[in-house]
């Protein structure tokens, strides 16, 4: 698939545009509600899938099956990293008024990072034709640890980036409203808030690195890797302030990411071999199929045992779950 470089600059310009409209909207750092987080979940839902019908007027139906193909599988893993945001806000008793200023710059650096990744594992895979069998086996492992491994503690203070960032950065341990830096005898230093930021990166850091991984094991277009990508993560804060209050509900969906994880590793792998690529149509059927059983058992699963604290709030706040 080719495209040019003013395609790209409308691409960019256009996340630049919706990032911009969500910071101005919530300059004020006020509290994110239920209501207004599904509002905007729609949104950027919608935007997501509008793209889907642009890439189909304007490059066919099968680069538009990629797109949703991959769309649909960073949509699925970015649950998971809101499982990850909310022990580390609950870690730090993050305010929820911060929250939002916290999510949105941890968004600009996945959006730096999975750029970053793409093209550096697209060229791989292009150059180098067995990568796609290191590429496979990582993915394979990868879902392996998340669906036997998934329950293990996560401890921020352990990271080696929060560390090393403590250690550089004179850092004061409290919250100094939603500042990042503020001065403190005369000195500049940075906030405990910051160090919630870090802690976010380093986490979407690793998450990137499966995440990329598991959208080239469906294409290596960076167009289409990098814009499935975007408007995936882009309603990821959104989708944090819905799904807070349920998050444990979702008690088996680690176990469809996993399989999703491991399809994508076999894909990636099979595209090395007399097998080839997999259709798109299979893809999206196994990516759907595997997100509809994996949901609808949590469901199932927890119907009978949800507690109180799992409705959302008077105020329309979904409840922050507890450490």
């Amino acid at each position: 698939m080719s495209v040019s470089l003013w395609a790209w600059a409308a691409v960019m310009g256009a996340v630049a545009v919706m990032l911009a409209i969500d910071l101005f909207l919530h300059r004020d750092g006020h509290e994110i509600g239920f209501r207004e987080a599904l509002t905007w979940s729609g949104i950027w839902i919608a935007a997501g899938l509008a793209f889907g019908g642009v890439l189909w007027w304007w490059q066919g139906g099968e680069a538009a099956g990629t797109y949703y193909a991959g769309y649909l599988i960073e949509k699925a893993l970015s649950v998971d990293n809101v499982f990850i945001f909310a022990m580390i806000f609950t870690f730090f008793a993050v305010p929820s008024a911060f929250q939002h200023k916290v999510l949105f710059w941890g968004v600009i650096g996945a959006l730096a990072f999975r750029l970053v990744f793409i093209f550096v594992g697209a060229q791989l895979l292009d150059a180098f034709f067995w990568t796609a069998y290191l590429f496979g086996a990582f993915l394979i492992y990868t879902g392996y640890k998340m669906a036997f491994k998934h329950n293990g503690d996560i401890d921020p203070h352990r990271n080696l980036l929060v560390r090393i960032v403590r250690r550089v950065v004179p850092t004061d341990p409290a919250y100094h409203g939603d500042r990042f830096f503020t001065r403190i005898g005369g000195r500049r230093v940075a906030t405990l808030l910051f160090v919630v930021l870090i802690a976010i990166e380093a986490t979407d850091l690793i998450f990137a690195i499966d995440s990329v991984a598991a959208i080239l094991a469906i294409t290596t277009s960076t167009f289409i890797v990098w814009t499935a990508n975007a408007f995936a993560v882009l309603g990821l804060r959104s989708l944090y302030f819905c799904l807070a209050g349920l998050l444990r509900r979702f008690v088996h969906l680690h176990y469809g990411l996993a399989v999703l994880l491991g399809f994508a590793g076999v894909k990636l792998i099979l595209s090395e071999t007399p097998v080839g690529k997999l259709p798109i149509p299979v893809t999206l059927g196994v990516i759907v199929a595997t997100l509809a059983v994996s949901i609808g058992w949590s469901m199932i699963a927890t119907r009978r045992d949800v507690p109180p604290a799992h409705t959302a709030r008077p105020d329309g706040q979904a409840p922050a779950p507890p450490r």
